[in-house]
């Protein structure tokens, strides 16, 4: 989805400096070799890729969207050499070696997003989600995108110097010359971090005050009916690092997701419950309870849904057709940009080629096209190798083999040049792999491939291209960052596919892990009829709250449509999703994983782990399965279509404004929250336009701190879910404030308390009030030192 911050494409313009380069002048000439690609910078920049990357998926998979990292990694940078360099007397780092730690670090955040996005949908369609698949994805797509930014750099990024203004490249190199020059700073990025990470602990760990109070706008009368906004409620997640998102992508963005949270929370939720309270029979798609009695069979009926069932039930289809059109809207207003770049790329790309010769300088020197061509090559054929993702070494790998290079050279080039034109914030990454998708499933059909293996392989060639754009448009903003400040950019190369390989590997296994540690298992809503049991299905034993069952089970997956309701026998149609059934087929317990969580609580009462609600896996699941398997709501998502036209008619932009109606009201009352607050500073400084290039201001430093203090304690206390003992040890409300049940374990929601909600906003009102504070202060120009250029 897009992601946005205020920027200026401020210009560092001069004579040229030498054969090929354009006409800018690099911070450091190509005569000069300074320390550059040294294995404390490689080793600093794979670390704080690790760490980012890991964040941002946690980001991604909460709300959707993250936000751009290299301007932060490139401050800490500064600040963690230069402290080592006073405390220990090392030697002082040179401006191309921070430069290498955050063209190295950057890549984690982007292919967080592109791996968060796309591999949790494989759930959805009912697969595993397979730690080969994962990895072998995330790694592959990762690479695969630096290695076809390579050739379009001289493109791009030289030739088009001064014409493509690279935004936050361009940004990021100034924080790297400030830090040369003297002044740069991180303090407020760790305070940032300090107060979030506690703050987070307590609160998600600690359950020492309310995490996301919600009251109802509505009464239930006597009769059951209700009154006042029905069907609707006010909620907000006091979560710290949606405060800093709201910060950094600015008030504009902040309010359109805000308007769409209103649209379809506060009006189409109240519409759908006032329409549909006095029906007797539920609408699809919601369904009957299979195993229950007729008379209580109430589950499915409109007037008996919480707001988060009406929201799970309906909205989040409308909302998917809103972000899909939304994503291709995007795409087409850009499609003029895309064919000029297509030609354009190509055109300097051939005159590049030609233009080469043996004796290039330092600042000229690419890795070789052979290795661009071999590489992509092996790649293609190491994804059509392994089983796992559905291609196969056959005709139907091939076609695929063939999509994912056709696709991912169209929008790697598509992501760069809109990287140089907007910033990689703004790069619209879902709207390039919906088309994908798309396209892919259309070409499907007309040679006739359809059903599961089909499935699986669209998602697979989607991931690929989604995860090598968005590590495309970052290597580019990355290059043009090096351009400025004079690196050398074969050793940014090396240095952003080892960042990639490793950050890949890691967001992997997290994202594996997260899925592991927030499923739980519930005997609720079984089916009565027998399930099918596949050859090749794994055994398991089920999880938390019933970890004392010691059998193990077959995993089977329902998909929706393969046991349609028989009215005749009494029989509803069973549920799609991963059940654990025995020997006989009969089910003992139903999955809820975190991406696809239907209760908020788990047998034994007590809270369910933490949801993910992103958008993006659920709409290209929908797309797959309305496609290829002719099971898609379109009603439903067709009215979320026709919005974001409405909306795009009234000349405001849909994308965002469709986000708002897809993720959860209580995510975006905080992003909102924090949008007001950078409007407040930037309006106490004199207005926005003041502080529109300042990238390093102590507003953003602190709510990069918040993002990142308050995802890497989320990660933490989610893990917390592997030992029982550990959850219960950190526990303090439970310990202080809890209750005894009937089974003796105490319990404790601070949710359900009103002085624990009230100290819970309290708090957090305490941290955006700082924010606030922060954000007002006027930024300091780089006081210059004693460090001179190299």
């Amino acid at each position: 989805m897009e992601r946005r911050r205020d920027t200026d494409p401020g210009q560092r313009e001069g004579q040229a400096a030498g054969q090929g380069e354009g006409n800018g002048i690099p911070f450091v000439p190509p005569e000069q070799s300074p320390p550059e690609f040294t294995f404390p910078a490689v080793l600093v920049g794979v670390v704080l890729g690790i760490l980012f990357g890991a964040s941002s998926l946690y980001l991604v998979l909460k709300v959707g969207l993250t936000v751009s990292a290299s301007v932060p990694i490139a401050v800490l940078s500064v600040t963690l050499f230069r402290a080592c360099s006073r405390a220990l007397g090392w030697r002082r780092a040179t401006i191309l070696e921070n430069n290498i730690v955050q063209t190295t670090g950057s890549a984690g955040e982007s292919i967080a997003f592109g791996v968060g996005v796309t591999m949790p949908a494989l759930l959805l369609l009912g697969f595993e989600m397979d730690p080969i698949r994962v990895m072998t994805v995330a790694v592959l797509g990762a690479v695969l995108g630096i290695l076809m930014m390579i050739p379009l750099r001289r493109a791009f990024i030289v030739q088009q110097h001064g014409r493509l203004p690279y935004p936050e490249g361009t940004a990021c190199a100034e924080v790297l010359i400030a830090g040369e020059k003297g002044g740069a700073t991180a303090r407020m990025v760790f305070v940032g971090f300090g107060l979030a990470f506690v703050y987070k602990f307590f609160q998600a760990a600690g359950k020492l005050w309310a995490s996301e109070p919600a009251v109802e706008l509505s009464h239930r009368q006597a009769d059951g009916s209700r009154s006042g906004l029905k069907g609707a409620e006010a909620a907000g997640e006091l979560a710290p690092e949606l405060l800093g998102v709201g910060f950094l992508i600015g008030p504009r963005i902040a309010c359109l997701m805000m308007a769409g949270a209103i649209l379809s929370y506060w009006v189409l939720g109240p519409l759908i419950v006032t329409f549909g309270e006095k029906l007797t029979e539920p609408v699809s798609p919601a369904v009957w309870a299979a195993e229950q009695p007729q008379d209580s069979r109430n589950a499915g009926l409109i007037r008996n849904m919480s707001p988060g069932q009406i929201g799970r039930t309906y909205l989040r289809y409308i909302g998917a057709g809103a972000v899909a059109a939304g994503g291709i809207i995007a795409m087409l207003r850009a499609l003029p940009l895309i064919v000029a770049s297509i030609q354009g790329g190509l055109r300097d790309l051939r005159a590049s080629r030609a233009a080469n010769s043996p004796a290039r300088r330092r600042t000229e020197q690419d890795l070789p096209l052979s290795a661009v061509l071999f590489g992509s090559v092996a790649l293609v054929l190491a994804l059509a190798a392994i089983p796992q993702l559905g291609l196969g070494l056959n005709a139907e790998g091939l076609l695929g083999g063939v999509l994912i290079l056709l696709f991912g050279f169209l929008f790697v080039t598509v992501s760069s040049r809109l990287t140089g034109e907007v910033g990689s914030s703004s790069n619209p990454i879902s709207g390039m792999t919906i088309a994908t998708l798309l396209l892919v499933c259309l070409i499907f059909v007309v040679v006739g491939r359809s059903g599961p293996s089909a499935m699986l392989s669209a998602l697979t060639i989607a991931a690929v291209v989604c995860i090598a754009s968005s590590n495309g448009g970052t290597t580019s903003q990355d290059l043009k960052t090096g351009f400025l400040v004079g690196a050398t950019p074969y050793k940014q190369q090396w240095g952003i596919l080892l960042g990639a390989i490793s950050s890949a590997l890691v967001i992997g296994f997290t994202m594996l892990l997260l899925n592991t540690a927030g499923t739980h298992y519930s005997k609720q809503n079984l089916p009565e009829r027998r399930l099918a049991i596949p050859a090749d299905a794994p055994r398991q034993r089920p999880g938390k709250p019933y970890q004392d069952d010691t059998q193990e089970y077959f995993v089977v997956h329902v998909r929706r449509g393969e046991y349609p309701a028989e009215p005749s026998q009494g029989l509803a149609e069973v549920r799609p999703g991963r059940y654990l059934v025995d020997e006989s087929g009969k089910a003992h317990y139903r999955t809820d994983t975190p991406i696809a969580q239907e209760s908020r609580r788990m047998d034994d009462g007590s809270s369910a782990p933490a949801a993910f609600t992103a958008p993006q896996p659920h709409l290209f699941a929908n797309i797959i399965q309305g496609i290829l398997g002719g099971t898609l709501e379109w009603g439903l998502v067709l009215i979320g279509a026709l919005i974001a036209v409405s909306v795009e008619l009234m000349g405001v932009t849909a994308l965002p404004l469709a986000v708002g109606m897809y993720i959860p009201l209580a995510s975006t009352v905080p992003i909102f929250l924090g949008g007001l607050l950078r409007y407040l500073a930037d309006w106490r400084r004199g207005g926005p336009e003041r502080e529109a290039a300042a990238e390093t201001s102590p507003g953003v430093l602190l709510a990069s701190g918040y993002i990142a203090g308050g995802t890497l304690c989320g990660l933490i206390v989610a893990f917390f879910a592997f030992s029982d003992e550990l959850v219960a040890a950190v526990n303090l409300g439970a310990h202080f404030f809890g209750t005894l049940d009937a089974s003796g374990k105490r319990v404790w929601d601070p949710n359900e308390v009103p002085w624990a909600r009230a100290l819970g906003v309290a708090l957090f009102a305490i941290l955006a009030a700082y924010l606030l504070a922060v954000g007002r202060r006027p930024t300091s120009p780089p006081a210059a030192d004693s460090a001179s250029r190299p």
